[in-house]
């Protein structure tokens, strides 16, 4: 039996992979879906763990060969689930959280993809700008490309099934509200 997908999506610094961290244990069977980006693999980020890094080029062949469910470009990197992986997270687990952007949610309604939507709102865009910043690996430029990006995203909340606030330092009730939210799905 396939298991059931969950896009959680906010805007960068909103606290998405977070947010499913704490989310896994509660859930017996579930995963995170790991998908495949061009952007620089962070420091403590793992190949097949967090993301499946390739070159622009690689990204490319899987583009033209229709090896991607959906894609996007993103702040000047490219994101994008590969059909394979998706296939295999849902028939492995019960539950398959996915990241994904606006764009891709949007995607997966156009492909007729069953999913539960749930966006996460900060409650204040100065949190995410400081999230970002914290990061420390992210130049000044791609800072604003995501701020700029954040505001259109925020705009396209209320076309997800849900809208949770992630208030700063409450995940644990961020946590709590989603788990409610599945339990009725």
């Amino acid at each position: 039996m396939a298991g059931k997908l969950v896009v959680i999506s906010a805007p960068s610094g909103g606290g998405k992979n977070a947010v499913i961290a704490r989310l896994i244990p509660h859930i017996g069977g579930s995963c995170r879906l790991v998908t495949t980006t061009t952007r620089d693999k962070r420091a403590r980020e793992k190949e097949g763990i967090d993301y499946f890094f390739v070159s622009k080029s690689e990204f490319q062949s899987l583009i033209e060969s229709g090896a991607l469910l959906e894609h996007n470009l993103y702040a000047g990197e490219y994101y994008g689930i590969q059909k394979k992986h998706l296939q295999k997270f849902l028939e492995g687990h019960t539950v398959v959280f996915s990241t994904i952007d606006v764009h891709g949610k949007q995607n997966l309604d156009k492909l007729g993809i069953e999913h539960i939507s749930i966006f996460l709102m900060p409650e204040d865009v100065d949190i995410l700008e400081k999230r970002i910043r914290e990061r420390g690996s992210t130049s000044e430029d791609k800072i604003e490309d995501r701020l700029k990006i954040a505001e259109f995203e925020l705009n396209m909340a209320e076309k997800y099934d849900y809208i949770v606030v992630n208030r700063q330092g409450f995940i644990e009730d961020t946590v709590q509200e989603i788990l409610a939210i599945l339990d009725k799905n």
